[in-house]
C-alpha cells in the first residue's frame, strides 16, 4: 500500500458512513462524508464469474448421461403414472424433468415389460402417445412406493452436484467499496465497520458478528446476503447410494425468470436455455436463516420414515449462498456441541452426512456462514473455533453523531420534523442520568412509540419533550424512567 493510501485510510477510518445526502441540521456535513478508503484500484462489481465460465448444465441426450441407476429411474417413471394417471410421453417428460428422448426410451422398456400400454394418441409423433399403467405396472408401482414415495423431478448424481457447487462457488463473488456503501446506504455505519465487513463478504468463508443487542447485527447479515447477488443452478434432488435427497426448497431458492426469447424445456423448469438439464433450477443465490430453534438434527439429513426419502439440511440448501445463524448461543443445543459440528466444515470446506443405511458421504460446504450473537464471545467459543472463523466484526453502540443521523432518518421516514435538541435531551436525561446505553434500534422504536401516543392523545406526532418522555417511559424498563411528564402537547422542544 502506498503512503498516500495509508494516509487516506487513517483519515476516514473513524468517520461514520452517511446513508443519505441529507443530514440532521445540527450535524456538520463533513462528519458524515465518507471520502476515499483506499488508494488502490477498486475491485470489480459483483459478477458471477463461475457461471460465465461454467455456462449451464447440459441436458442428457441418453439415459447413460443422466448418471443414475436404471432401476431408480424406471421406478420413478412408473410411480409417476401411478400417481398422475394417464399421461402422454411429453407430459411424463415434464413431470420427471428429463428430456423426451430419455423418457421415450424408458417408456419402450416399460411397454416391453407390459407395465404401461399406449391408450390413445393426442397428436402427431411419439411425444403424444398417451400411456396408461397396467395392472402389472400398478403392482410394481406399489412395491416402489413402499421403498420410496418420492415422485417428481429426477435427481442428479452426487458427484455432478458437487462439481457444480465448486463451479459456481460463492467465493467467486466480488463486492467493491462502492457496492458496499450502496448496499448499506439504508443503515448508518462507520467506515471502520464497513472496511472490516467488506473483506469478510468477499472471502465467502465465515463471519462472526457480535455486540450488544439492538445494533443491527441481524439486519447487517441480511443485507450481506442481498449484496452477493448473482444466480446459480440448484438441483431439485440428488441421488446417493440409490437414495433420493430433496435439495430445492422454494422457501430459500427463488427461481429466476427466463430470459427474453428463451423457451423452457419442460413445464417444471422456468428458466435457462432449452438445452439446459431440466433437473436443475436457475435461482438467485440462496439465503438460509435460522435462529434459536436450531438443533443438531437440523444439520443432518432428515429422513422421512413414511415418505422414505431425505430432506437436505440447511447447509446444503445454502450452498452457493449465505447461511445466517442468528441469536447464536440461544439455541436449544449447547453452543459447544453446535460449534464442534462446524469444526470440520469450516476447516475443510466439506461436510459429511450419513444415510439411515449407515453410508457416509461428503458434500461440499460452500456458503458464507454468518454467526450473529449479543452474548459474550469468550463465553461461547474457544480459541480453536475462533481460529476457524476468519473474520470477527463487532457491531458496537452508535456514537452520538450516528445516533443523531439514525433519528433524523427515522423522523424523515415518518414525516416527523427533526428537532436537534431532542438528541441532547435523550443523552442527558436517559443515557446520562439513567445510565442507559444508546442502541441503534432506539430511534426507530421510540418514534414508533411516540406515534402511538400521539394517535391515542389525538395530537400531531411531533418530536416534543412530552411525547418523547411518554415513549421512553413505556419503552425502557419501568422504574428507571424520570418522574411523570407533563400533559401531552403539540409543541416541540
Amino acid at each position: 500500500m502506498t503512503p498516500e493510501a495509508v494516509r487516506q485510510l487513517a483519515a476516514v477510518a473513524g468517520r461514520p458512513s452517511a446513508p443519505t445526502s441529507e443530514r440532521p441540521p445540527a450535524a456538520s456535513a463533513s462528519d458524515f462524508d465518507a471520502g476515499p478508503v483506499l488508494g488502490d484500484p477498486p475491485l470489480p462489481t459483483a459478477v458471477d464469474f463461475a457461471i460465465e465460465a461454467a455456462d449451464f448444465p447440459q441436458a442428457p441426450r441418453t439415459f447413460e448421461e443422466t448418471g443414475l441407476p436404471e432401476d431408480l429411474v424406471l421406478e420413478l417413471l412408473i410411480k409417476t403414472f401411478y400417481s398422475q394417471g394417464d399421461l402422454n410421453a411429453l407430459q411424463a417428460s415434464q413431470q420427471m424433468a428429463l428430456p423426451f428422448t430419455v423418457v421415450d426410451a424408458l417408456l419402450e422398456h416399460l411397454k416391453r415389460e407390459k407395465e404401461v400400454e399406449v391408450k390413445t394418441v393426442d397428436g402427431n409423433g411419439r411425444a403424444f402417445y398417451r400411456y396408461a399403467i397396467t395392472g402389472h405396472g400398478r403392482d410394481r408401482a406399489r412395491e416402489a412406493l413402499d421403498r420410496c414415495q418420492y415422485v417428481g423431478p429426477a435427481p442428479v448424481p452426487l458427484d455432478v452436484y458437487a462439481d457444480w457447487v465448486r463451479r459456481q462457488t460463492v467465493n467467486t463473488t466480488r463486492i467493491s467499496w462502492d457496492d458496499l456503501r450502496r448496499g448499506f446506504s439504508h443503515l448508518v455505519l462507520s467506515n471502520r465497520f464497513l472496511m472490516m465487513l467488506g473483506p469478510a463478504v468477499n472471502s465467502g468463508k465465515s463471519l462472526f458478528l457480535y455486540g450488544p443487542a439492538g445494533n443491527g447485527k441481524t439486519l447487517v447479515a441480511e443485507t450481506i446476503a442481498g449484496l452477493l447477488g448473482g444466480e446459480i443452478y440448484v438441483p431439485y434432488a440428488i441421488e446417493v447410494g440409490g437414495q433420493i435427497i430433496k435439495v430445492f426448497d422454494p422457501v430459500y431458492h427463488q427461481e429466476s425468470d427466463p430470459e427474453e426469447g428463451e423457451v423452457p424445456s419442460t413445464g417444471l423448469w422456468k428458466g435457462g436455455r432449452e438445452s439446459t438439464d431440466p433437473r436443475w433450477c436457475h435461482t438467485r443465490r440462496p439465503t438460509v436463516f435460522t435462529g434459536g430453534e436450531l438443533t443438531l438434527n437440523m444439520l443432518d439429513l432428515r429422513y422421512n420414515p413414511i415418505a422414505k426419502f431425505y430432506e437436505a439440511p440447511f447447509q446444503v440448501k445454502s450452498n452457493g449462498g449465505v447461511f445466517i445463524l442468528d441469536d447464536f448461543g440461544r439455541q436449544l443445543v449447547q453452543p459447544v456441541d453446535l460449534l464442534n459440528r462446524w469444526i470440520v466444515p469450516l476447516e475443510k470446506r466439506v461436510d459429511y452426512l450419513t444415510l439411515h443405511t449407515g453410508k457416509k458421504f461428503p458434500v461440499p460446504f460452500d456458503c458464507l456462514l454468518i454467526f450473529a450473537t449479543n452474548l459474550d464471545p469468550d463465553e461461547l467459543v474457544d480459541e480453536a473455533f475462533f481460529r476457524r472463523i476468519r473474520y470477527k466484526v463487532k457491531a458496537d453502540d452508535p456514537t452520538r453523531e450516528e445516533f443523531s443521523q439514525i433519528l433524523f432518518n427515522v423522523c424523515r421516514a415518518k414525516a416527523i420534523k427533526f428537532v436537534p435538541e431532542a438528541v441532547t435531551y435523550l443523552y442527558k436525561r436517559y443515557y446520562g442520568e439513567m445510565g442507559l446505553q444508546p442502541r441503534s434500534c432506539h430511534p426507530r422504536d421510540l418514534m414508533d412509540q411516540l406515534v402511538d401516543y400521539a394517535n391515542f392523545y389525538g395530537v400531531p406526532a411531533v418530536l416534543s419533550k412530552t411525547l418523547l418522555d411518554r415513549a421512553c417511559q413505556s419503552y425502557f424498563v419501568e422504574g428507571n424512567a424520570p418522574g411523570k411528564a407533563e400533559e401531552a402537547h403539540a409543541g416541540g422542544f
